[in-house]
């Protein structure tokens, strides 16, 4: 794993202190943000251990991920994360495919009227 003060990337996996613990989560600003020395957080969306895949949840196995056991992304958690709360970079980095899988599970978080199962 890389040093938190490494700039952090779109579709980057990195660990993260949030709510007093570390998670694992994915970065999904755009990297013209993420690479601002204007902005102090990114935007993520958190894996879970648990879960079930649904219309904002996704099961990704190690080898995709680098995470020790397979895990769940969870779009309906979106949030900020302040750039120094990002602990280290994992080695994986998740493919266009996924990225436009995950931004699709976002919009499904927040817009009713997104499609799901086209």
């Amino acid at each position: 794993m890389t040093k938190s003060s490494d700039a952090s990337r779109r579709g980057e996996i990195w660990h993260a202190a949030t709510g007093g613990k570390r998670h694992a989560v994915v970065i999904v600003s755009l990297d013209q943000r993420d690479l601002s020395e204007r902005s102090s957080s990114v935007l993520a969306v958190p894996f879970g251990s648990y879960g079930a895949e649904g219309p904002t949840s996704r099961r990704l196995e190690p080898g995709e991920t680098g995470l020790p056991e397979a895990s769940f992304l969870k779009a309906h958690f979106i949030q900020v994360i302040e750039k120094s709360a990002l602990l280290g970079r994992l080695p994986r980095v998740l493919s266009q495919r996924q990225m436009r899988e995950l931004v699709a599970m976002v919009n499904r978080a927040i817009d009713p009227d997104a499609p799901y199962g086209e």
